[in-house]
């Protein structure tokens, strides 16, 4: 045990000699390598009968006194889980830190976790972004309205998102505008605090966003009307005007976001650009209503909840269990 402990020691004052030339991936490879040692540890058969199941605890209390808290029992256990979902060090991405791959292998579904891990290269999440994206539901929202295939061919860059339902989410998280439930609030005041937190927006947004304007004026012969908000997605390639609203989405609601995706259409967008994607925001919706209003081969304008929360614990498991609906009926379909 002690040859073992010295082995982990030096492990981790050879890792911290090279920190000044890159600490973080230094970090990121210090723990994998302690992960590998552990697992070999406890497949080597070397566990003497008094330590049996408690050989973490015992390494945690040998290191901590000596290294800190960032080598604790929880810490080392993140280490050998580590190893195991990542057993290929070479294959580890140099510009992700220890507290990114933490985060990742929290994740079970291997599905679930790769597909985070190709967005958050992709589009070079911070650690804080990517735990934001999982505590919001991210890859379960986009579920909602995708099959997995084309979520994860997206991800990977195989492909780019052919309708507006790959890029809304329903419902939108925007609990980073610092807004009350019980507040109540005007319109302006929730287009405000969207142009406030621009960023924070784009990334609930999604992929190929990009900024345009803001209560954007349409003449329409001696009428003026203003849209809240107009975004272009270079990867649909088309521009996005988005319509808040601080109700239930109605008839009237949908009509006015039909008038100025029509402008949009006709007179701002060229031939070679694809049509103009509409979303009602709203704080609730009828999907039934929104489906009649518009028309039947409609794929342009849609509706989406926002909510000014994280999910709850229980929003997390109804999510989840939507998610297994729909694929129990895509599955009862295909065998049909």
């Amino acid at each position: 045990m002690r040859d073992f402990i010295s082995e982990i020691k030096h492990i981790i004052d050879h890792s911290r000699a090279n920190a000044v030339r890159s600490v973080d991936f230094c970090r990121v490879q210090m723990y994998w390598h302690i992960g590998r040692r552990i697992v070999e540890e406890e497949q080597g058969g070397r566990i003497r009968a008094e330590y049996g199941t408690n050989l973490l605890q015992n390494l945690a209390k040998e290191l901590q006194p000596e290294y800190g808290t960032g080598f604790s029992y929880r810490q080392l256990n993140f280490s050998r889980q580590f190893f195991l979902e990542y057993p290929n060090v070479n294959a580890l991405r140099s510009h992700f830190n220890w507290t990114q791959y933490r985060t990742l292998i929290q994740i079970s579904d291997k599905d679930k976790r790769e597909y985070y891990e190709l967005e958050a290269s992709n589009n070079n999440w911070t650690a804080r972004e990517l735990q934001r994206q999982v505590n919001s539901l991210l890859y379960e929202r986009l579920l909602l309205s995708n099959d997995k295939e084309s979520v994860l061919a997206v991800a990977r860059r195989e492909r780019h998102p052919q309708s507006p339902t790959e890029i809304v989410k329903d419902p939108m998280v925007l609990e980073f505008l610092g807004l009350k439930r019980e507040a109540i609030y005007y319109e302006s005041d929730l287009e405000t605090a969207l142009i406030d937190h621009l960023q924070e927006f784009l990334l609930e947004l999604g992929n190929g966003f990009t900024f345009v304007a803001r209560q954007k004026r349409l003449l329409i012969e001696d009428d003026e009307l203003y849209a809240d908000l107009v975004f272009y997605n270079r990867l649909m390639r088309c521009f996005v005007v988005i319509e808040l609203k601080t109700h239930k989405a109605n008839y009237n609601d949908l009509g006015q976001l039909q008038t100025y995706v029509n402008y949009y259409d006709r007179y701002v967008k060229t031939n070679e650009e694809n049509p103009t994607i509409g979303i009602l925001l709203c704080t609730e919706k009828n999907d039934t209503l929104v489906e009649l209003a518009l028309p039947k081969d409609n794929k342009t304008i849609l509706a989406s909840k926002y909510q000014l929360y994280l999910p709850t614990e229980q929003q997390l498991i109804d999510e989840v269990n939507k998610i297994k609906q729909i694929v129990d009926k895509n599955r009862k379909e295909e065998n049909q």
